[in-house]
């Protein structure tokens, strides 16, 4: 596929690494915000949207799940990124004159053995890949940043060290969205197909709301509550499950879901990446 696809943050991020994985073929446009991101694709500057929704080791993402439902476009894919740090550095700096290393805060923390056994101190940055482009703007041979291997390829760094993490299972979950829904595909490993839904105003409506998916044998992976209007009695829930709206056991989960909910919104269906499994 060619084309644009937008995503949030500087080049060389993860979700910069994320396009590159999933469409390597198409041109990756950094945005400021997750809501430029949406608005790129909604004019149609960009073709598809990579939108990180939740993390292995954080947990969701904040304020995506309040801005999916009203972007006006919808889920085609799921991508599944490692999040491998590595050591980045000035050409020709050896690790032995590292003192510093910056990035993100949440980096930082993941790197504390590594860190520590090379007696580097830990230096706050904006974000990853951010930290990458002032190491390569600084100059200063003691200053290494930890990023992805993509942000040394753009601003020209060494890589002194791969995948330092301290975990080897932080992974990012990322969301492909366009303006046009695709129900017409199936995927090799089964399909998702994610929604969201307010329930009635009645006495264990989420309970008999969730029991048409346990009779009907349909997989439920996930289900998040958040507010929404600024109220504490006005609940959404961000439902995901494995299935098709045209099988019929999800055709029947859905109608005993929408009888017990005041509105139900599907967000997308889409191939189930080979890495949920």
């Amino acid at each position: 596929m060619t084309g644009k696809i937008a995503f949030q943050g500087e080049p060389g991020a993860y979700s910069h690494e994320a396009c590159r994985l999933k469409h390597p073929d198409m041109e990756a446009v950094p945005c400021r915000t997750f809501e430029d991101v949406i608005e790129m694709v909604r004019v149609g500057k960009a073709d598809l949207a990579m939108l990180p929704v939740e993390n292995s080791t954080f947990g969701r993402v904040a304020d995506i799940h309040h801005l999916l439902p009203d972007s006006g476009l919808h889920i085609l894919d799921e991508a599944y990124v490692r999040v491998h740090i590595n050591l980045l550095a000035l050409p020709g700096v050896p690790l032995s004159e590292i003192t510093d290393a910056m990035s993100h805060t949440m980096l930082l923390g993941q790197c504390r053995a590594f860190l520590k056994k090379h007696g580097i101190h830990r230096v706050k940055g904006a974000d990853t890949a951010g930290s990458a482009r002032e190491v390569a703007q600084k100059g200063e041979r003691g200053l290494a940043a930890l990023a992805s291997e993509l942000a040394g390829e753009i601003y020209g760094l060494d890589t002194l060290a791969r995948h330092i993490e301290d975990e080897g299972t932080n992974t990012t979950r990322f969301l492909v969205m366009g303006r046009d829904s695709d129900y017409a595909r199936r995927g090799q490993h089964g399909m998702m197909t994610s929604f969201v839904f307010r329930v009635r105003n009645i006495p264990a409506a989420l309970y008999k709301a969730m029991g048409g998916f346990a009779t009907n044998g349909v997989n439920m992976v996930k289900l998040e509550s958040y507010m929404v209007g600024g109220s504490f009695t006005a609940t959404q829930f961000f439902a995901e499950i494995e299935g098709h709206p045209d099988d019929p056991n999800v055709q029947l989960a859905l109608e005993e879901l929408t009888y017990f909910s005041s509105s139900l919104r599907i967000l997308g269906t889409y191939p189930a990446d080979p890495a949920r499994r």
